[in-house]
């Protein structure tokens, strides 16, 4: 009997985090393609020949730039995600579509809608990565006076994310009935009104948009600490987060795993797919250079906004030698920062830059140099030691990078037998192996 070895998983994000640090100067990079559609599709039929799970589509609700001199240098303009994965649907027959939505700056049924919408347009293909949003970064371009506060937007987020899978179930599955003879289209028995009315939504429905073809499109859940981790077991498919060493892995995939069964779900129903970087050479050496490559075209100043997103501050009034605001001030007061402020009293850390190096090198991306057998050795390694179901593949340069991850580290993971060489169904659930939902109006 043949044994089956455990299959990785992996997506790609179709943007690149070094672009606005100054990687759209390399040569092979296409930054006058930002917005070009034809640049994504590429970019996704690249990924889809490579037979990747899904796209993975950040987002933001503000520019990077915080100031004229990174708003010269930086990339400061990218596509909405749900917009641009609803164009790549019907550019793409496979891959899964994940695109980033806020739940601070979002209403629940909009938000439905789109998702539901897009799932149906891509054959069962969507997925929504649930986020919260950093601090008040992006609260600068929306009336705040009804958003919560911070220490309330996980509450927030729980009753926002109930009450989208509530009305993605507002209509049982064989609701449509399309019966010419009778003119019956629909069956109201099987079409659901929600009367939900919570702490920070009053909703009706049901949805104007008939059940997703997945039931739910896919969850993803990006995040660490252990109220994080309670939800992503409950109601998670996918956990997204930065993760460095296999020791570390391994700790944060069996603490994710062990709190499933308390909701009467299988080690297999929820996914760990941390962040990962890769380099790629056809020799040691030269993968090496590369790398140094990259790092010489970044700008040697720490942008504002990604001190701001690893302190969870916002320190746009702050210069980075600035003395570390206390917790209490008005626009110091997030709970990430809070803790990171603790830590940096520990370690004698004093500037915002002095913390912002330190929270760098603690929480960086799993990041791999070398040859595609290296960073297939690595790979593996992860996967059989259970540390990983799979990984977020995050590129340093598009469409370079995604070429050497597919043409060269793809092919020497398929040797190996632990990635497919064919897509086996039609859906994102089908691919990741996670399971569809029950309606929750269904009894039985």
């Amino acid at each position: 009997m043949l044994h089956c070895k455990k299959q990785l998983k992996l997506s790609t994000l179709l943007i690149t985090p070094g672009s606005s640090g100054g990687g759209w100067r390399d040569q092979t990079a296409q930054p006058e393609r930002i917005l070009d559609f034809a640049f994504y599709r590429e970019l996704a039929r690249t990924a889809e020949e490579g037979k990747l799970d899904y796209i993975f589509q950040p987002d933001k609700y503000t520019i990077s730039a915080n100031s004229p001199e990174e708003l010269r240098r930086g990339i400061n303009v990218w596509p909405e995600p749900v917009t641009l994965l609803s164009a790549l649907a019907g550019a793409t027959s496979h891959i899964g579509l994940s695109a980033t939505i806020s739940t601070t700056y979002h209403e629940p049924f909009h938000v439905a809608r789109m998702l539901a919408t897009l799932d149906h347009l891509s054959g069962g293909r969507a997925s929504w990565n649930v986020v919260t949003s950093i601090g008040d970064l992006d609260a600068h371009n929306f009336r705040n006076d009804h958003r919560p506060l911070h220490e309330q937007r996980h509450a927030h987020s729980e009753e926002f994310l109930d009450v989208v899978k509530a009305l993605w179930d507002s209509w049982e599955d064989d609701a449509i009935k399309i019966d010419r003879e009778t003119g019956d289209f629909a069956d109201p028995a099987k079409i659901h009104t929600l009367h939900h009315e919570g702490a920070w939504f009053s909703v009706r429905g049901p949805l104007n948009v008939a059940r997703p073809i997945q039931g739910h499109p896919v969850i993803i859940q990006a995040g660490r600490s252990d109220t994080f981790r309670e939800r992503a077991a409950q109601q998670g498919d996918v956990v997204f987060t930065a993760l460095r060493t296999l020791p570390e892995a391994q700790a944060f995939y069996f603490d994710l795993k062990r709190r499933l069964a308390k909701y009467g779900r299988a080690t297999s129903d929820l996914l760990l797919m941390p962040g990962l970087n890769v380099v790629v050479g056809a020799t040691e050496a030269e993968a090496k250079e590369k790398r140094e490559h990259q790092e010489r075209l970044l700008l040697p100043e720490a942008r504002k906004d990604i001190v701001s997103s690893s302190l969870g501050l916002d320190i746009s009034g702050y210069s980075l030698d600035d003395p570390l605001p206390e917790p209490d001030l008005a626009d110091a007061g997030t709970a990430s920062y809070r803790q990171w402020k603790q830590t940096a009293d520990q370690l004698g850390l004093v500037t915002i830059r002095q913390l912002y190096e330190h929270v760098r090198q603690q929480s960086g991306h799993f990041s791999i140099t070398g040859t595609p057998a290296q960073i297939a050795d690595r790979l593996e390694e992860w996967l059989t030691n259970d540390a990983a179901d799979g990984f977020t593949f995050i590129p340093h340069l598009l469409p370079q990078s995604l070429h050497d991850l597919v043409h060269f580290v793809i092919p020497e993971l398929q040797n190996r037998g632990i990635f497919r060489t064919e897509y086996s169904g039609s859906t994102l659930r089908e691919h990741l192996g996670v399971p569809r939902p029950s309606n929750r109006f269904v009894v039985g």
